[in-house]
């Protein structure tokens, strides 16, 4: 496997593209910028990247090494040896669900070979915890996450063999001699009673154990409860169906103070166990280096591949902190394992010991490839 690492901006425009460059099988794309909205981005992709796959999404932070840049674009450039990819996209109709679509990619993928499927869906217009359900369909292991939009939240793009557009989601399939392993660890706490969502739709919650769920949002967080939604960032939900399940994390959204209701960023099912959730920066930043544990190999590699998607509420925590998480990443990977990614609007990952993927919140998920 090599791999090669180049950025755009406005001022300079392309980095050179590497000597492999022509031979090049895939090139991630991660995005901050309006030109990569553009069809003049992709064709200057596909010129310097004749037979490659181009794959990626805007983002809210784009991850090169342990850097994370804005207001910018961000290539990782990667010749396979012994493995191959596929990629495929689909667009969201009105005909098909969130669920349908993850089941549907998947299918696109199949072959007796394949290892992992990476996906990158756009994250405003589609259910993340449905698109999870539908890809565990075909239990493959699968991971990736939703595009960002920095902390605008109003539209975000893919990009799949063709200029970014909206309303699509990606796969990226991956086959053969590959070693692929993922880590997903969130740092938060639960604190507070154990309690019931006793009333929701979706991502909606509007009662827990038979309480208006903003008012007991803001009896928790007291002072904080004046700077909703906002502070509910540092106040995740954690939910699980039962109590010998695994739990998932939530962030919050939005309130609505006329409902009083919660809207999270990712399905609230109603009838599960809850509790709010808080961390210190610490915590976050270990969090990271358990990811990067689990998902290190158990033979030292020469070269590899690592895609981080953390959170865009993770980045808002922590502030000018925030590239000490990728740096406990490279430490635990090594120098030979090359580290690209972005800040995302959920991510996709298995939780636990588990292989079925599930949306979370406010985590960091790792993807390790090696051949």
């Amino acid at each position: 496997m090599q791999i090669a690492q180049i950025a755009w901006s406005e001022k300079s425009g392309w980095q050179p593209a590497p000597d492999f460059a022509a031979q090049a099988h895939l090139v991630l794309i991660f995005a901050d910028h309006d030109y990569f909205k553009t069809p003049a981005c992709f064709e200057e992709l596909r010129r310097m990247f004749p037979a490659a796959h181009i794959a990626g999404c805007s983002s809210s932070g784009n991850i090169t090494g342990v850097t994370i840049s804005d207001n910018n674009i961000v290539a990782t450039v990667i010749r396979l040896e012994r493995s191959h990819i596929r990629l495929e996209s689909l667009e969201i109709t009105s005909s098909k669900d969130s669920q349908q679509l993850g089941s549907g990619l998947m299918a696109d993928l199949a072959a007796p070979d394949l290892r992992h499927a990476f996906i990158l869906s756009d994250g405003l217009m589609v259910n993340g915890s449905e698109l999870a359900k539908g890809l565990n369909l075909a239990q493959i292991p699968a991971t990736g996450g939703m595009a960002g939009d920095g902390a605008r939240f109003t539209q975000t793009f893919i990009m799949a063999d063709a200029p970014a557009r909206t309303g699509c989601i990606a796969a990226l399939g991956f086959y053969g001699a590959l070693t692929v392993r993922t880590g997903c660890f969130a740092g938060w706490e639960e604190f507070g009673a154990e309690r019931i969502v006793s009333r929701s739709s979706g991502n909606v919650v509007y009662e827990i154990d038979g309480e208006p769920a903003l008012d007991l949002y803001k009896k928790y967080l007291g002072e904080q409860a004046a700077e909703l939604p906002a502070s509910g960032l540092r106040f995740p939900l954690s939910i699980q169906p039962g109590k010998t399940d695994i739990a998932l994390t939530r962030t919050l959204l939005g309130v609505n103070e006329e409902e009083h209701s919660l809207t999270f960023a990712g399905d609230v099912p109603q009838g599960y166990i809850c509790k709010l959730m808080r961390t210190n920066l610490d915590n976050l930043i270990e969090s990271a280096g358990m990811a990067a544990d689990a998902a290190r190999p158990d033979h030292p590699a020469t070269e590899g591949l690592c895609v981080l998607v953390s959170c865009v509420g993770r980045r808002l925590v922590m502030g000018q902190m925030t590239e000490e998480e990728l740096e406990i990443v490279q430490e635990k990977l090594g120098d030979a394992t090359t580290l690209t990614g972005f800040y995302s609007y959920g991510e996709l990952a298995p939780a636990g010991n588990t292989t079925q993927c599930e949306l979370h919140n406010q985590t960091m998920t790792l993807t390790t490839f090696y051949e």
